[in-house]
């Protein structure tokens, strides 16, 4: 999608993928898309929150990641965490090893670390659209 792109083709982008909006739905998508920013949408259950970013996600050619918020989501579950039981395998293959730093730095790289939706969207080779949903 071009840069400059209007409220109007922003509205036919949607009704494209099925997704009949208002204009200051489309208003509100063309400035955060012309500002690159986020966009917050609120509002009761059913109306279609949650389908805007999948529509945005087709519309865009881009990828959708999803981050579904529930009582007791850490960052852990939300950034990233530490695969713990590859890395006590790589130190218990490695005991031996006078180096401590070299297996240290190790166990601390990306080859160990599990992404989750937040740190999946920020080093996204390519833009995604990030739905956190239920906030």
């Amino acid at each position: 999608m071009k840069q400059q792109s209007s409220v109007e083709e922003i509205a036919e982008l949607l009704k494209a993928q099925g997704y009949i909006s208002d204009r200051s739905i489309a208003t509100s998508i063309h400035l955060a898309l012309l500002l690159k920013k986020p966009l917050l949408i609120e509002g009761p259950a059913g109306v279609g929150k949650t389908e805007i970013a999948k529509v945005m996600s087709k519309a865009l050619n881009t990828g959708l990641i999803r981050l579904q918020c529930y009582e007791g989501l850490d960052e852990s579950k939300a950034l990233y965490e530490w695969n713990y039981k590859k890395q006590l395998l790589r130190i218990q293959a490695d005991k031996n090893s006078e180096s401590w730093s070299e297996v240290h730095d190790d166990i601390f790289s990306d080859e160990f670390l599990l992404t989750r939706p937040l740190l999946e969207a920020i080093s996204a080779d390519d833009p995604v659209v990030l739905l956190i949903d239920e906030v």
